[in-house]
């Protein structure tokens, strides 16, 4: 049976533009840990804010954010996952990086891109299945901001059910309601925990951000809910929790059958 797994999401004020500042910042929030994690989970676009200058901001995967993300992950023997804006030859990704302690690295492109900021005409969305990664026996599936709006892509599959599902966002303050709604119906529908990371502040467009970053379980109850507050939050998921909810109330088990075209 896996052990309990301990999470640590971080929200934090963006430098718009600066990925270096950005870095530096996440360190010195990381520094602050009193004891180990297991998985540590960054906002949408952690280095820059949410840009549609791609152009300008994009790193590759060979570029100092990834090895940084590689030295962290390593120093903390925890994942580290957050979106960066990432080039491919011609083309550019909002691009989830799962690093992990050993420097593997998986990744997720954003599938749906927010047409409302003109996300689509400046990145390639993702093509695939989403991701399911397993670490420390959990199954944990991680998207991006904008997928919390469409649920049949984190619709959670009797047959193989993920235990945590994350969201990584830079989710603007003046539609905080829905983030904290649908948090919480992902969780309830999905018979699983849910993770989101929101950043604070305000950015180079003068979007405003309220946090709102929570940590739920199966129930959609808050586990943690920082608020607009800067800083770590970290908890640990009851793994027998979950799997003793599932066997009284298999929600899972009485889904409608179908399969996603293109999944």
């Amino acid at each position: 049976m896996p052990n309990d797994l301990t999470v640590t999401l971080i929200q934090a004020d963006l430098h718009w533009h600066d990925p270096a500042a950005n870095r530096a910042m996440f360190d010195e929030l990381l520094g602050a840990l009193t004891a180990p994690t297991d998985l540590v989970v960054l906002p949408e676009m952690f280095t820059t804010g949410f840009s549609m200058d791609a152009a300008g901001q994009a790193e590759t995967m060979q570029g100092p954010t990834v090895a940084w993300l590689r030295a962290t992950a390593a120093r903390l023997g925890a994942v580290v996952t957050g979106s960066v804006i990432i080039r491919e030859g011609d083309a550019f990704h909002n691009r989830l990086l799962w690093v992990r302690p050993d420097g593997t690295l998986a990744h997720y492109d954003k599938r749906h891109l927010f047409t409302f900021a003109n996300e689509h005409r400046t990145y390639t969305g993702g093509q695939g299945a989403p991701l399911v990664e397993a670490w420390r026996g959990w199954r944990i599936c991680p998207l991006i901001c904008y997928d919390l709006r469409f649920p049949v892509w984190s619709r959670n599959p009797a047959a193989a059910p993920y235990d945590l599902l994350l969201y990584v966002a830079n989710w603007p303050a003046v539609r905080r309601g829905p983030w904290q709604v649908l948090l919480q119906a992902r969780a309830i529908e999905n018979v699983a925990y849910v993770a989101g990371v929101n950043r604070v502040g305000t950015d180079g467009l003068s979007h405003a951000y309220a946090g709102d970053s929570a940590l739920l379980n199966m129930r959609g109850e808050y586990l943690a809910a920082p608020g607009d507050a800067v800083g770590c939050v970290t908890r640990t998921l009851s793994w027998e929790g979950l799997q003793d909810f599932r066997a009284k109330f298999p929600a899972l088990q009485d889904g409608d059958a179908f399969t996603l075209a293109g999944r």
